[in-house]
């Protein structure tokens, strides 16, 4: 439904601005937003150099935040839009989450492209794997969101890990 489509687009758009406001911030290009209903629950940009964590990519920090915000561990009914396809370990966290769904915009073969350590595991395949009811959509404003990396790479203030 167009609606549906526009809205969709506008949430990335909000994840590619997070990614953006990481870029900034001298982080890694990634961003994200969890989404309840109409409402927007979090968005979040990859923190790992600040953090100093290599945990702290842009899907954990959000699901994080949200879970505070709503004082529960279950996101069930939430949409998550990621200017990149998430990796084993957030899919997992995802799962465990309860998120629905996921929206994402470039892949994962985007990511180790631009020099990231990424596995070598769709995830598609992992969700299948593990029999997760979370559905999965890529190719959201892809091409927007390959981009961020050539953006990321021109600021010159974070690397890859």
């Amino acid at each position: 439904m167009p609606g549906e489509a526009a809205r969709e687009d506008g949430w990335m758009g909000e994840a590619v601005a997070a990614a953006r406001q990481g870029i900034a911030a001298g982080q890694s290009p990634f961003g994200c937003v969890i989404v309840l209903g109409d409402a927007p629950l979090a968005a979040a940009h990859n923190q790992v150099w600040a953090a100093g964590d290599p945990t702290a990519h842009a899907e954990i920090t959000a699901i994080r935040l949200a879970a505070q915000r709503r004082g529960t561990i279950s996101l069930a009914g939430c949409v998550l839009y990621s200017t990149c396809e998430p990796c084993p370990m957030c899919m997992a966290a995802i799962h465990w989450a309860r998120i629905d769904r996921v929206v994402y915009g470039a892949a994962i073969a985007d990511a180790a492209a631009a020099g990231f350590h990424e596995l070598a595991l769709s995830a598609a395949r992992l969700l299948k794997l593990g029999r997760s009811p979370v559905r999965l959509e890529g190719g959201c404003r892809a091409a927007e969101c390959r981009a961020l990396f050539a953006e990321w790479q021109a600021a010159g203030k974070s690397a890859a890990y």
